[in-house]
């Protein structure tokens, strides 16, 4: 059984809904600090203020790219990597262009990822690379993996919350299959329990985007008392 600290340094804990304000932030971060998560993935414009909150934790600040469309010309995706890493961000999220993979544009998405990840890499900053998997077939979704690690992408990762699906045992282990050893797989999007982390564990995914964290935790704990 996997300890609550080894849990919490798998989560990267999502503060990303309109409606969450700033005291969300502030609690939110407060509480990640305490259970030591791996990241804190707010709002981009709030990357300033959750860098402050984070100040004296090993606590990484994680700030989206794109989100959650990733219908942005790949000049501006660079653009918002530089200021989001240029106010704190030591991780970033990007949403690839579904639309133009699905248009068979390749070389265009890859494009796209690689410029992201350029940027990033200039200051040690890994890309994970959200392909929004419902909306892709089994095909797309291999091809997606392929295409964001000959980028240069260190994690391929599932959705962003935004649409109706989100990750899945098979969507895991299809992902984990496509990519070699070095690429880490991020389940994300309604990761509710305990039960649904360790059964994407199971199939491979080592890095979790979760709004529940404190659920999953709890969870744990109770999990723990009766096993």
């Amino acid at each position: 059984m996997l300890t609550a600290l080894e849990v919490a340094q798998m989560i990267d804990h999502s503060i990303l809904l309109p409606t969450q304000t700033e005291k969300d932030l502030e609690e939110g971060i407060a509480y990640c600090r305490q259970v030591r998560v791996k990241c804190v993935a707010p709002k981009a414009f709030q990357a300033p203020q959750a860098k402050r909150l984070l100040e004296g934790s090993d606590v990484r600040l994680c700030i989206p790219v794109a989100f959650p469309q990733g219908l942005n010309a790949p000049e501006v995706k660079r653009y918002e990597a530089e200021w989001a890493i240029g106010h704190g961000a030591q991780e970033l999220d990007m949403v690839m262009n579904v639309s133009a993979l699905k248009s068979r544009r390749y070389e265009y998405v890859e494009r796209d990822i690689a410029g992201v990840v350029e940027a990033a890499g200039r200051h040690n900053v890994p890309v994970k690379v959200i392909l929004e998997t419902c909306l892709l077939t089994d095909d797309e979704k291999v091809k997606a993996c392929q295409i964001a690690e000959r980028a240069g992408a260190l994690f391929v990762k599932t959705s962003t919350a935004t649409q109706p699906g989100g990750a899945t045992v098979e969507d895991i282990r299809l992902m984990r299959q496509s990519v070699s050893e070095k690429v880490v797989v991020k389940a994300s999007a309604y990761v509710t329990t305990i039960e649904k982390v360790l059964a994407l564990y199971e199939a491979g995914a080592r890095r979790f985007g979760t709004g529940y964290t404190r659920q999953i935790l709890e969870g744990l704990q109770a999990l723990s008392k009766t096993s």
